[in-house]
This record gives structure tokens, sequence and C-alpha cells, in this order.
């Protein structure tokens, strides 16, 4: 279907979850505020994961809409807020739903089985076939909106780096260099072992002149804890925060590892080096999406990117990972910076 440019002057991208994915979508921001002149871009996602997008200068209002909310809820915000292109990044049958009931005249989406109706502008590529970011370019392209930019984008408040900040200088003194870990992960199988952690952090307090900051959220702290009293010199808990908050911390470490969580690719996006570690998942399509960054896998066992939730074996993928392997990535990405 084709359009005028000069006609589109406000969109909707929908992308409800998790806030990982909810930030390599804004790898589409800067190329669509490159084609459509002045125009306004809204999101709309579940409330927990606004915070992703919320602060950014390229996003003018966030929609929210609850995960077990009756679709059409969702219809009428949207309807009265007279969008001229939607763009569904998720195009699952919730929000082909809703994109079709929008009365949206342009509805942009993937041309998935069952839910195709729902789009006027289709895109076609399969998922699995690039790394999530670049999956969202397809709708672009499908647009015929040239590919400016492959940039992802999060935004830290200036109070949450500061405040982060303060704290950090209060527990380890000023100009040390802060690698920062994160324990967080959304399934269990996604999650390094603590002990794991404990062993691969006194190998890299041996190899760098750095300190250690846990980063943790809910369901984290029992790791986070476990972590830090076996490490009781070098490495210190930050409190509890909000995921903002945490960011803030992120912004303040000279590197972060973390498993594949939505602080991994937070940490990417403000530009911090970042290593993930992975396993049931493949960092090929999920790993930190920037070019200081990279990722690390027990390549070899045949139940790797298994994605199971619950691992059915002894957790190999994490707990045999080879730490020369980690320090081997840890050196590429930050070995300059941690030794300077």
């Amino acid at each position: 279907m084709k359009f005028k440019p000069e006609e589109i002057k406000k969109i909707l991208l929908i992308k409800p979850r998790g806030i990982g994915d909810v930030i390599l979508s804004t790898i589409v921001l800067d190329n669509l505020k490159g084609y459509f002149q002045n125009v306004l871009i809204d999101y709309l996602t579940e409330p927990y994961a606004v915070t992703a997008v919320e602060f950014l200068p390229q996003v003018n209002k966030v929609l929210t809409m609850k995960k077990s909310e009756f679709f059409l809820m969702a219809v009428c915000s949207v309807r009265k807020e007279k969008y001229d292109m939607i763009i569904d990044m998720w195009s699952n049958p919730r929000t082909a739903q809703i994109t079709f009931f929008s009365g949206v005249k342009y509805r942009v989406g993937y041309a998935y089985r069952g839910r195709s109706y729902a789009y006027n502008i289709k895109a076609t590529s399969e998922r699995g076939t690039t790394h999530t970011a670049e999956h969202n370019l397809e709708l672009l392209n499908a647009l015929s909106i040239p590919i400016i930019s492959k940039n992802i984008h999060y935004k830290v408040e200036d109070i949450s780096f500061i405040k982060a900040k303060e704290f950090i200088a209060h527990i380890f003194g000023a100009n040390q260099k802060i690698v920062g870990i994160i324990p967080a992960g959304g399934w269990a199988s996604k999650r390094v072992d603590a002990v794991k952690w404990v062993d691969i952090v006194h190998d890299l307090l041996k190899n760098y002149n750095c300190k250690v900051l846990v980063l943790w959220g809910p369901g984290d702290e029992d790791d986070a804890n476990f972590i830090v009293e076996n490490i009781p010199n070098d490495s210190a808990l930050i409190p509890k925060t909000s995921f903002q908050e945490m960011t803030g911390y992120i912004k303040n470490c000279d590197l972060i590892i973390a498993n594949d969580s939505g602080p991994m690719h937070a940490a990417a996006a403000i530009g911090i080096p970042t290593l993930g570690i992975f396993g049931p998942t493949d960092g090929n399509y999920h790993g930190p999406y920037a070019d200081n960054s990279d990722f690390v896998a027990n390549n070899g066992l045949h139940c790797l990117k298994c994605n199971k939730f619950d691992c059915p074996y002894n957790h190999e993928c994490m707990l045999e990972l080879p730490n020369e392997k980690i320090l081997a990535k840890i050196d590429q990405i930050a070995g300059e910076i941690l030794r300077s």
C-alpha cells in the first residue's frame, strides 16, 4: 500500500514486553525521525516496560495496556489519539486485533500466519534469521524507509546517575575501575548459578585492578547476597532500586557482565562495554547489541540454545563454561579500560 510521507504526522509503535525487547525495538526511531519530517512517535507497551522508553527524546508519549486487559480497552485508547500509522513490532494475535480495530489508515506488521489480516503493509521476514534488534528493521523495509542508523537507545536520568555515583564513591572511593555483574534473568535456565558467579569474580579480580558491583532486582536477592558474602573485600551490593535507578549504576560501570536480560540490553544501549553469558538462548540473535559488546557461551554442548525455561540436565551451559573463555572476551571488549 503506497503512502505519502508528508501525510504521516503521528505514529504508534506497539511493543508490549519485555524490557529488553522494547529497548531493542528502539532501533527504528532514528530511521523514522530521519524519514518523516516532524513526526510524533508514541509507544504502546505494558506498564512494567514503560521505563524502557519513557525518557527518550525521540518518544512523544507512552500508552499502556495490561497483559490481562480486554483488547478493546487498548483499542479505545489508540483510537482517541488519531494516529496516521501503526507499526506493530510484536504482531501476536492480541496486538494484531488492536491494530486491525484501531481505525488507523496505515497498519504495518509481520505477515505471520493468522495475523496478516490486520495489516495493509506487511513484512515477511521470519524470526530467528537476524538479531532481534535488526528483525524490527524488516518493518521499515516494508515501508521502503532507508536504514540510516542501527543504534538502539535507553535514557538514564541525571538524578539516577548522580545518586549511583555518590553511592559508589562512598563504598569504594573515587577513581576506581568498576565491573558490574547482573545475576538477573527471566528464566531459571538463563541465570548463571550464584556459585559460578563467585568463581568468575574471583578470576576477574585476579586479572584486573577493579571493584565489583552486584546489581540486582526483584527475585535476584538470594543470588546477589551469596555473591557478595563470598567476595567480601572487593565487592558491594547496590541498594534496592527501580529499573531506571539500576541503570544509573550501570552507567557508572566500566564493564557489565550479565545474563540474557533486560538490564543487559540497557547496558549495551547506554554504551557500556557489555558481556552477555548465554546458554538456553542464542547470543547471535539475542546478545548485547553494540559494537563494544559481545557474548560468550559454552559451545559444543548438545543442549545449547535449548530455549527451555528450566534445565533438564545439570546446567552445564553455565556451570561448565570455562572462565578462560570469559576472561578472553573481557580482554577483547574492556581489557584496555580495566588495565589503564
